[in-house]
């Protein structure tokens, strides 16, 4: 009986090492973008954690020799590699929430002193048995302090998904919101799957569960990959032509109306020519961050994308005529500060046009017209 639990667990876990590592093969594949590179690491400490607890169960379980030292590795590699999943699970939704945090890696490394902390307590596990051992008659046991390594390896999730329901209150974007509920409710499952381990060790429900997780955010990523420039990381055109049809054309809200702004960098070309392409990609994504850091400042989320080339495009609701001309000039304030953080050897500025969205306009009638007053503010610069 005990041989055929075991060959059940084994496949259960066999499938569900295989559909990750099909995930882990793709992602390698399609994307070099730090968060992507976290979601990778987060599936091979995932593959690590369905091994070794495989490996355990055909060993308890007599289906392959074992002793108490290799069971109490397999326990211990088990439990470091939760750990580390749910570090780098943290680092890729918090990377998702465009969150400041992941930008400053001395609170990066700072994070993960947990892992440290986890690494260091199962070493110590060897010789005290804290948190699990095995008796005197080979059997497996929890020790006092055994909910250490949940509440450890979770509190990453847990802090993650906490920050997702603040942005879900603070935000007023359709679009932004049902992207942070989805983060919010990703750990749920696997959360729910590992308490149920927890309780009943003997049923293999995390793995399964993890494994459909992954494949959920996987999908979910793609589905972002369609939406979002590559560059940069804004939303492209496709995605700025369907935030548009769903929120802005047909506005009806009295009291407010929406604005689009043109930004294009000024002398792009020159840059490119004279500095080469490696420092043109450089520019742009200082101009992306310049946008991304003044829209932040206003009271309601805006939808910025790179329309195409050195052109980007910010969408923006609001009962004043003055924000978006604010905004104008804090997004070259920010541009300065940013260029001179990164040292560029060059003089980095963009123009800007803005239109006003009546009830019943396109998108390109909107940029038509921002083009124009874009065109006219260059040319101010130039003189």
């Amino acid at each position: 009986m005990q041989t055929e639990y075991a060959i059940i667990y084994l496949e259960i876990n066999l499938f569900s090492i295989i559909l990750v590592y099909v995930i882990w093969l793709k992602t390698r594949g399609l994307s070099q973008m730090v968060a992507q590179r976290n979601f990778a690491m987060s599936i091979i400490a995932e593959m690590v954690f369905f091994a070794s607890d495989t490996l355990y169960v055909l060993m308890n379980n007599g289906v392959l020799p074992s002793g108490d030292i290799p069971r109490l590795l397999c326990k211990t590699a088990y439990f470091f590699s939760t750990s580390i999943m749910c570090f780098f699970w943290f680092l890729y939704f918090e990377h998702m929430q465009e969150s400041d945090f992941v930008k400053e890696r001395i609170k990066v490394r700072l994070a993960s002193s947990v892992i440290w902390l986890m690494g260091g307590l199962l070493l110590v596990n060897f010789m005290t048995g804290f948190l699990f051992y095995i008796d005197d008659d080979g059997v497996y046991q929890r020790g006092p302090l055994f909910i250490l390594t949940y509440v450890l390896s979770y509190s990453y999730v847990i802090f993650t998904c906490l920050r997702a329901i603040y942005n879900i209150c603070k935000t007023n974007t359709g679009t932004d919101k049902r992207n942070y509920v989805l983060i919010a409710l990703f750990p749920i499952a696997p959360g729910a799957a590992g308490i149920l381990q927890f309780i009943w060790p003997q049923y293999p429900v995390a793995c399964g569960v993890l494994s459909l997780t992954t494949l959920l955010l996987y999908l979910n990523w793609i589905d972002k990959l369609i939406s979002l420039d590559p560059l940069t990381g804004l939303n492209n055109r496709k995605q700025l032509q369907h935030y548009y049809d769903h929120n802005v054309q047909g506005h009806s809200n009295e009291g407010t109306a929406y604005y689009l702004l043109l930004i294009d960098a000024n002398k792009f070309k020159a840059i490119n020519d004279t500095y080469g392409h490696l420092q043109g990609d450089k520019a742009l994504k200082n101009i992306a961050e310049s946008l991304r850091v003044a829209c932040k400042e206003l009271s309601k989320r805006a939808n910025i994308a790179r329309y195409g080339g050195d052109e980007f495009v910010v969408l923006l609701e609001s009962d004043n005529d003055d924000t978006p001309e604010k905004l104008k000039v804090r997004i070259n304030e920010i541009l300065a500060d940013i260029n001179k953080k990164t040292k560029v050897p060059f003089e980095l500025t963009v123009s800007v046009g803005i239109s006003k969205s009546g009830s019943n306009g396109t998108l390109k009638e909107l940029i038509d017209e921002a083009d124009e007053k874009m065109y006219k503010d260059k040319s101010k610069r130039r003189s």
